[in-house]
């Protein structure tokens, strides 16, 4: 491990700003430098927070299916716990 630390800047994590399509760039409008896009439009400046809403619909469908799952199979292992035993013998 590297006992050089990054600025602090530097340490953000990566995660997205906006959900959305990016819009374009108006005619006339040079690219910033270093190949960084921009999103046109009026917005908050630099170094303010972007309020994102994320949608966690799909995530919460597969986390009811993960649960209905998981039950079942416990109710079918308690069942089957009770039953096995009378079979058998």
């Amino acid at each position: 491990m590297s006992k050089i630390r990054k600025a602090k800047r530097l340490r953000r994590p990566n995660v997205p700003l906006a959900v959305g399509p990016i819009a374009q760039r108006p005619a006339g409008t040079a690219a910033t430098g270093g190949g960084a896009e921009t999103i046109a439009g009026p917005g908050p400046s630099r170094g303010e927070p972007v309020p994102v809403a994320f949608d966690y619909t799909d995530i919460k469908k597969d986390l009811k299916r993960i649960g209905v799952l998981a039950g079942s199979f416990i109710v079918i292992l308690v069942v089957l716990s009770f039953v096995l035993p009378l079979v058998i013998k």
